[in-house]
């Protein structure tokens, strides 16, 4: 299965036109929020309007630069998966929007926990989707805001400024695979513990990631993964 990743467009409709090749290519498309370009929301809506006609499969978050009240555009156009829970293809697709408390310059900043509580569906439903540890083997996760302590969380000066109870809540569950954003200049690829986290970096700048998924004998995996540029 081959995964588009996306993140932190931005109001930059040009380079997802940029990229019809890759969505023609892709069997689902995953988006980590940041519709709007700073203190423009009116930019979210073309963007949204412009990601649903390239794929018949998305599913999304909004960023701390989207306004809360866009959320309903996204859930309208059946594509969101913020404090809700997907399945599609023995994947189990779930997400989180907005980005922790900083500046108060953006619209949706929020607590930590906060944050880890539109995971709490996932918490709920630990029975039924993982195995004897609650590990999540066909889960993905995304969530704007990066876990911390990673190479997907970092700004210069080399400080970490990811989501903690985000990171206790992968440690914990163990997904397949999350996209994540946010942070510009950090695009990566990481680990924590068998989970691969990935910020492709924001797609307003160019940036964006590709996967692909195998499942033998019963068990999902990520076989390959990559940063790409425009």
């Amino acid at each position: 299965m081959k995964l588009l990743l996306l993140s932190d467009i931005h109001g930059n409709t040009e380079n997802l036109e940029k990229l019809a090749t890759e969505f023609a290519n892709a069997d689902i498309v995953l988006f980590g929020g940041d519709f709007a370009k700073f203190s423009h929301p009116e930019t979210a809506k073309p963007v949204l309007e412009a990601l649903t006609k390239s794929h018949e499969c998305v599913f999304a978050v909004i960023g701390n630069c989207d306004e809360l009240d866009f959320l309903a555009q996204v859930e309208k156009a059946d594509i969101s998966v913020e404090a809700s829970m997907v399945f599609h293809e023995g994947l189990v697709i779930a997400g989180s929007g907005g980005g922790l408390k900083f500046s108060g310059d953006t619209p949706f900043e929020r607590t930590d926990e906060e944050l880890v509580s539109d995971f709490n569906i996932v918490e709920d439903s630990i029975s039924q989707i993982g195995d004897k540890d609650g590990h999540c083997n066909n889960l993905i996760l995304i969530m704007h805001n990066p876990p911390k302590d990673t190479a997907c969380d970092l700004i210069p000066g080399n400080i970490h400024v990811g989501s903690e109870k985000l990171r206790a809540f992968i440690e914990k569950t163990q997904p397949l695979l999350v996209l994540t954003g946010h942070i510009h200049e950090s695009a990566g690829i990481d680990k924590v513990g068998e989970s691969t986290i990935v910020n492709p970096g924001a797609l307003l700048e160019g940036k964006y990631a590709r996967a692909e998924l195998g499942f033998t004998d019963g068990k999902w995996s990520v076989e390959k993964i990559e940063l790409c540029t425009l």
